[in-house]
């Protein structure tokens, strides 16, 4: 494994994490292969890039709720192998409300090379710092869903506002946004762009 993959939450002080995919509560309805802890992995550049995105969301109120992070290719693997299985109907209410699940690679939602494996793109929320309740953004991590596109329609204007201000501070801070997902942002300057790795994500040590 890569040295320069680190545990965020070791490296960001006061971030929080829920590892989507190391859970029940994700489209595929089971934790993913790869995924052996609730944790996020990144690059060293990702975490200082981020830190800088939670001192710019802090002056608003906010921090950072993060999903996911490094995503090793045996995960993504699982998601194709999930794709051509026969429709059970347990998340597509939640997750994939209009398209079959195949359509989720043809529509952009997921990726057979996805950006998450090369470390340094991320899955995340605003919180409010008074309350802990998370930001309102008109729609869920990985619903996949017009909604979900920056400048959707639909969507209440407190919600439309809460994605501006995550997208300004993520920009603000060295990242560019995925139009067709609120949460995903990937950093400018990769420090692996085109190496995809397929380490696993465990408990405790090194990642």
């Amino acid at each position: 494994m890569n040295d320069d993959f680190v545990f965020l939450d070791e490296f960001i002080p006061g971030v929080r994490w829920d590892a989507k995919y190391a859970t029940w509560d994700n489209f595929t309805g089971k934790p993913v292969d790869g995924y052996l802890a609730n944790r996020i992995v990144g690059t060293r550049a990702l975490c200082a890039a981020l830190q800088k995105a939670r001192e710019e969301a802090a002056v608003l109120g906010f921090g950072l709720l993060l999903w996911d992070g490094y995503r090793p290719q045996s995960a993504v693997d699982c998601f194709l192998r999930w794709s051509q299985q026969p429709e059970d109907g347990r998340t597509k209410a939640r997750h994939y409300p209009n398209i079959d699940r195949a359509e989720m690679f043809e529509s952009g939602y997921v990726a057979d090379r996805s950006g998450h494996s090369r470390g340094s793109t991320v899955d995340l929320t605003l919180y409010h710092l008074t309350t802990g309740e998370l930001a309102l953004m008109g729609g869920d991590h990985d619903l996949m869903d017009p909604v979900s596109h920056h400048g959707a329609e639909g969507i209440a204007q407190l919600e439309a506002r809460n994605r501006r201000r995550l997208r300004s501070v993520m920009e603000t801070s060295g990242f560019r946004p995925y139009e067709n997902e609120w949460w995903h942002y990937t950093l400018d300057d990769e420090p692996y762009p085109d190496t995809y790795f397929d380490f696993p994500i465990t408990p405790v040590g090194r990642p």
